[in-house]
């Protein structure tokens, strides 16, 4: 039988004919801490060491939707990304970054529709129009149920949401990425392989099936459709989860959805090296790890990718860290050769079976859901969850027992003398983000606030489309916050069962 060529449907052996000999993946480094300042520095300080993509971690209380001065938000302002609670914060955040010339992920969900709002009005303000940004926002919110946690509506109004920035996105923003169907959180959770394309893939289904049900075409928003893909320490697993991912949502298009567009077939993904594979213990064999992950994504065909920094098992990366980690990347791609050759495991025996393997494993999952009603039913019914936390449990009684060996943690153990300098946050920090949301909600005038506002909540009772509302709350100092509890009062919030 003869075995299609990279660039072929259905692109098992990648989605362009040259993959890398013209053009490397695009290296991010995911940052975010402390201030929209500190973490601007980070970005500036990555693009002059040669990332070709910025990736925005915001904290926890921007993720859920509460101010900076919420109760909520007390004690992790800051913490795990970067605190954005207004126009001015995101203004602070991109300072002197060309929208126009550069690509910018933003890992959220939640809150995803008011975050590329903001985008958008910071960049009018720098005269460039949304039609010329390029980039991607998580927006995959049907993973937060099962595998994260950081939701805030129930799945129906979550929905709803998602569609309305497909819409609105198709018509504004024709560069951006309006969903990373995420299978890296599920991973991290606990999932195999084929789980966590089974699973990453029913999730994508419901979205695509919920878009045609609004009146959307699949051949025009699927080609913004991207996925973002958890690659372990399995080198040759990994590789073939990459080729599997590909013919399994390419068939998946054409033949469930009659998708006829080549672009709308692709499975572009990004890939991020695996956190839960990091030890705390000897922290320098994590760079191994990394390296190991990183080659495997690279030869799987990947279209973008973040390194994890050594440290991040104890504490976000220091600038010396997260340097070596994109050192990483660039080495792989300047001096390993393996660029010049698309797929260079095609039809390697042990390859080729693992990727027919995952393949039909992960096909009966699908299957399995499909019977249930569809992914929203199965994470309803929590099927989801519990196969997760199985596996998950499978895993660390094997790590426990001896029968899976973790370098460091129950093999070549040693008493750990590493000193690493490891980065801290500066509390003064979390302290100023909150003066300055102080000083901001003092300085704006109340009423357009309260009108648009109010207008966000008569549509959310409707069925019109809500990105184009926001961005008025916005242009009028509404901050997320409120816009995010003003949701909330339309659609109430969602509690795991």
């Amino acid at each position: 039988m003869k075995i299609p060529k990279p660039g072929e449907f259905p692109f098992t052996r990648g989605i362009y004919p040259d993959m890398y000999k013209k053009r490397f993946w695009t290296m991010r480094q995911y940052a975010g801490y402390t201030s929209a300042e500190e973490s601007n520095k980070r970005y500036r300080y990555l693009l002059e060491q040669g990332v070709t993509g910025l990736s925005v971690a915001f904290d926890l209380p921007t993720q859920i939707g509460y101010d900076s001065d919420h109760p909520m938000a007390e004690g992790e302002v800051g913490r795990v990304g970067v605190p954005i609670s207004t126009i001015e914060d995101m203004e602070r955040l991109l300072n002197k970054i060309p929208l126009d010339k550069i690509s910018t992920s933003m890992t959220i969900n939640s809150t995803a529709i008011i975050l590329l709002a903001m985008y958008i009005v910071v960049a009018e303000k720098n005269g460039i129009s949304a039609d010329k940004l390029r980039g991607t926002i998580q927006n995959d919110i049907l993973k937060e149920y099962v595998a994260r946690g950081t939701y805030i509506f129930p799945p129906k109004q979550s929905m709803r949401i998602i569609t309305d920035i497909f819409d609105y996105c198709a018509d504004n923003l024709p560069q951006w990425n309006t969903i990373s169907i995420s299978g890296y959180h599920i991973r991290e959770a606990g999932s195999t392989a084929a789980q966590e394309l089974a699973f990453t893939f029913s999730n994508a289904i419901a979205y695509v099936q919920a878009a045609i049900d609004s009146g959307l075409d699949p051949n025009s928003f699927g080609k913004r459709l991207s996925f973002f893909f958890n690659t372990h320490n399995g080198f040759l697993e990994e590789i073939a989860k990459f080729r599997a991912a590909r013919k399994l949502w390419a068939t998946t298009m054409k033949d469930r959805f009659n998708v006829t567009e080549t672009k709308a077939q692709l499975c572009r993904f990004h890939t991020q090296t695996g956190g839960s594979t990091l030890t705390a213990q000897q922290i320098d064999n994590n760079i191994i790890r990394t390296t190991i992950q990183a080659m495997s994504s690279v030869l799987g065909g990947t279209q973008s990718l973040h390194t994890n920094s050594k440290d991040e098992a104890l504490a976000l990366p220091t600038d010396e860290s997260a340097k070596l980690a994109l050192r990483t990347q660039q080495i792989i791609a300047y001096e390993s050769g393996v660029t010049d050759h698309p797929d260079p495991f095609g039809g390697s025996y042990v390859v080729e079976e693992l990727t027919d393997n995952l393949i039909q494993e992960a096909q009966q999952i699908i299957n399995q859901i499909d019977e249930m009603g569809g992914s929203v039913k199965a994470i309803e019914n929590n099927w989801i969850q519990n196969e997760i936390a199985k596996s998950a449990y499978e895993y660390q009684k094997a790590v426990d027992q001896n029968d899976k060996t973790v370098i460091g943690v129950n093999k070549f153990i040693e008493q750990d003398t590493t000193k690493s300098e490891l980065l801290k946050i500066d509390p003064k920090a979390t302290k100023n983000q909150i003066k300055a949301l102080h000083r901001f909600k003092k300085l704006r005038n109340e009423k357009p606030v309260e009108d648009n506002l109010l207008r966000l909540e008569k549509i959310a009772k409707g069925d019109g489309n809500l990105f184009p509302q926001i961005i008025n709350c916005l242009k009028n100092n509404c901050t997320l916050g409120e816009i995010a509890n003003t949701l909330r009062s339309v659609f109430g919030e969602y509690t795991q069962n």
